[in-house]
């Protein structure tokens, strides 16, 4: 950028993103360091709400001690008058990419992804929250292979019931779209078909076509989950079997938690070793 521009003393480095009525962009504070920046304006008072998402974001990943969680460093209350009109969110700069354009080496490397994702997701419900709205995008993998959980804006405390779907409809768990309590088995859920789609580039199927995200939504009835083995020949079976636990549509029927996920990443990791190796992680 020719001519640099700040924001409440932060340099801009570059935009990261875009949200419905935010900015995400990287930045450099006065201590030299490089952060991510969210910009959120409130330009008139239906807005107050992505206001109120971007504080109960910040004030949630302060919560977290967990190297697999983005964290919150900072937030700033810009004000006209009396009333909040713009907020800054510093965070933690997360350099790499989300899952979903992030490629494993092999099936172990994903193994060990999924599994540090279901630790930071352990993370967050041993403090009393779930994160709701896990996908591939919300997976992030650096150059080093350490990974990042980000955008806890759906983020909830286990047992909320909410009052309108939320969710990315390739994703979402069946109490989601019932507008049912959020459990830590709706994060096993959305995690079971995060890993899905790795696996085979399908999506599990929900009560949601996403052709219909969004107003007018009906329920319909669930098709047949084909396990992924079937679609990969290079899946193992114990992932492949989890997953199709994970996915199961009453809650009670999936994993109890995160630990038990990642107990069974570790049998999956077990036979591949048994069996042909590092293997690839694509679909034939």
């Amino acid at each position: 950028m020719g001519d640099w521009h700040e924001i409440s003393g932060y340099q801009i480095l570059g935009t990261l993103g875009k949200g419905a009525k935010s900015t995400i962009y990287e930045v450099r504070g006065q201590d030299g360091k490089r952060y991510a920046l969210k910009h959120v304006i409130k330009d008139s008072p239906s807005d107050q709400r992505f206001i109120d998402q971007a504080v109960s974001e910040y004030e949630l990943a302060r919560k977290f001690d967990s190297p697999y969680l983005r964290k919150g460093i900072k937030l700033i209350r810009v004000r006209k008058v009396i009333r909040t009109s713009e907020v800054v969110v510093i965070m933690e700069l997360i350099e790499g990419l989300p899952l979903e354009q992030y490629q494993p080496g092999n099936m172990l490397e994903l193994i060990e992804i999924i599994a540090h994702s279901a630790s930071g997701l352990h993370a967050m419900h041993n403090v009393g929250y779930v994160h709701a709205d896990m996908k591939p995008n919300n997976i992030m993998v650096t150059p080093a292979r350490e990974v990042k959980l980000i955008d806890f804006g759906q983020s909830c405390p286990v047992g909320t019931i909410k009052e309108r779907i939320q969710g990315t409809p390739d994703y979402i768990a069946p109490e989601q779209v019932r507008r049912r309590a959020i459990t830590p088995q709706t994060d096993v859920f959305n995690l079971g078909a995060t890993i899905y789609w790795l696996l085979t580039k399908k999506h599990v199927p929900t009560l949601i076509p996403k052709e219909r995200a969004g107003a007018g939504v009906s329920l319909k009835s669930v098709e047949r989950c084909v396990p992924p083995a079937e679609l990969n020949p290079k899946v193992p079976p114990a992932l492949s079997s989890l997953v199709m636990d994970c996915v199961q549509h009453d809650m009670q029927d999936r994993p109890r938690s995160m630990a038990a996920v990642n107990d069974r990443l570790m049998i999956a990791q077990s036979q591949i070793r048994r069996g042909n190796g590092e293997q690839g992680v694509g679909a034939a």
